[in-house]
């Protein structure tokens, strides 16, 4: 792996760098990046810089996190190195509370013609036959039954 950002910290970084890991009040994460950067410091001011193998192998992190991290400190600066960036990607809620009230109905309702009763994979292909989702897992359906306190018996 080739080295291609070097980290030259400054006197006043590595203070601040050097009382967030020794505050007891650091989150685990941002402890570990910390550390990282110090070990990675090859400026005038380190005590000695470490390879990024033995920093990963010591922080027990790969060697690709120190990489990436190493970038965005010289790209970003040190508070975005610290910090990981919070998703852009809004998380999708595909199964609601309305989908639990659409299948608790479906599978109170009379079973299908042939079968004594519902089970949950008549239940599954049922509820992508009338287009409540595009696609369900049996376990998405058995966890939904169970949520809702529904017994198939």
């Amino acid at each position: 792996m080739v080295n291609r950002y070097r980290i030259t910290l400054t006197e006043k970084e590595r203070k601040q760098l050097r009382d967030s890991t020794r505050s007891g009040k650091t989150t685990a994460p941002k402890f570990v990046h910390a550390r990282a950067l110090l070990l990675c410091d090859t400026g005038p001011y380190a005590e000695e810089s470490w390879k990024v193998a033995d920093v990963a192998t010591a922080l027990g992190i790969s060697a690709r996190t120190i990489e990436h991290l190493k970038e965005r400190f010289v790209e970003e600066g040190l508070d975005a190195a610290l910090v990981r960036k919070p998703s852009i990607k809004a998380p999708t809620i595909t199964f609601d509370g309305g989908f639990d009230a659409r299948l608790t109905a479906l599978a109170c309702s009379p079973a299908p013609n042939g079968r004594a009763r519902w089970t949950v994979r008549l239940l599954a292909e049922k509820v992508v036959e009338l287009q409540f989702v595009s696609a369900v897992s049996l376990m998405t359906i058995q966890r939904s039954l169970k949520k809702t306190n529904c017994v198939l018996t």
